[in-house]
């Protein structure tokens, strides 16, 4: 049993317990958080579950990385803090731990990272051997493995294109919905997440990677940017109000440019109600879908529709993103220390899951 550690307990933290729980691989060996009143609480309480793990969460990060644990699922989010989140990383991964964690976008594609994230990432398991595996919440491997494996069935592609299509109606995430993606704001505002060379900055690591994997060379990377605003004031179950003529739905792509082409394509469409922009893309039951399509002949369209927490979709998407990453811990555990990423990791089936209790 490999002893494991989720830092942080939010929307991806609470998916991580659950899986580290189920694993039959892993043992739940410690659960680090911020907030004070989540201090001393058992871990199955804070994931919801209806049972007790027998793991009270802690603040004490020295604590927990003193008692050498063999892997660590970093949940706590790094959008608005990646030095602080890149730092916590670098310290679990000089204790010699197996680190896997959505939090840093840069080292999607670590081959291509900056500097400023690549090298602490280095050093620190040149010093510790310890392993980093990072992979997205939007989720990862909808935008790298996925769309490979699909296109190993057909005769000839023309455009790998990746959607990820969501109304955010049911997400719990007010601070990221309002002020980083922009719903609710007038559209003179600026979101910080479709600012110039963001996208890229997020989904480019990806496109590149697929273009590696797709065996091109890419021209450039371009983004496109599209918003509309709500018709009418509507309101949301966890996050309020969203007044009509505010921002009410962003759509955008990364391109990958092939010979001039966009050829390999990371679109996002967003919605905080179903009502807007109905003429952009849609997901199958008008709630949320991973979905990619391989243009060509044939052409093949694949959408994934997961649900989690009572049939929410945007848990149910975090929860796909962390079962690629907990369950590449065994592989990484045996692998060599290093920087990895979604072409050096594979897929690992649910060896050892069917049949057992879900929590």
């Amino acid at each position: 049993m490999i002893p494991t550690v989720v830092w942080g307990t939010g929307n991806v933290g609470r998916a991580a317990i659950r899986a580290v729980e189920a694993h039959p691989e892993l043992e739940l060996a410690g659960v680090l958080v911020h907030n004070p009143d989540k201090v001393g609480r058992d871990a199955g309480s804070l994931a919801g579950l209806d049972y007790e793990l027998g793991v009270a969460a802690s603040a004490d990060i020295e604590a927990i990385l003193a008692s050498r644990p063999g892997a660590v699922v970093y949940a706590a989010s790094g959008e608005i803090r990646p030095e602080e989140a890149l730092a916590d990383i670098a310290k679990a991964i000089r204790t010699g731990a197996v680190v896997v964690t959505p939090a840093l976008y840069p080292l999607y594609d670590p081959r291509n990272a900056p500097a400023e994230f690549r090298q602490p990432v280095l050093d620190a398991i040149e010093a510790g051997g310890g392993s980093l595996f990072v992979s997205g919440v939007d989720p990862g491997w909808g935008n790298d493995v996925l769309p490979l494996l699909i296109s190993a069935l057909a005769g000839t592609v023309d455009v790998v294109r990746c959607q990820e299509i969501f109304d955010y109606t049911t997400y719990d995430q007010p601070d990221s919905v309002r002020w980083i993606i922009g719903m609710g704001q007038p559209l003179e505002y600026d979101p910080p997440m479709l600012a110039p060379g963001v996208p890229t900055m997020a989904w480019g690591g990806q496109i590149r990677m697929l273009a590696r994997g797709l065996g091109v060379e890419l021209d450039e990377i371009r983004e496109t940017v599209d918003r509309r605003a709500l018709d009418a004031t509507v309101t949301t179950e966890l996050m309020g109000e969203f007044e009509a003529g505010t921002q009410g739905a962003i759509r955008f792509e990364v391109q990958g440019i092939v010979e001039g082409e966009p050829r390999i394509v990371i679109e996002h469409v967003t919605r905080i109600h179903p009502d807007c922009a109905r003429d952009w893309p849609l997901p199958p039951d008008g709630v949320g879908a991973h979905r990619v399509i391989i243009e060509g002949r044939p052409r093949i369209e694949v959408s994934i529709e997961a649900s989690d927490e009572g049939g929410n979709r945007s848990a149910g998407g975090n929860a796909t993103a962390v079962g690629r990453l907990v369950n590449a811990l065994p592989w990484l555990t045996a692998a060599e220390p290093g920087l990895y990423d979604a072409l050096d990791v594979p897929l690992t089936p649910a060896v050892g899951k069917l049949g057992r209790k879900n929590p």
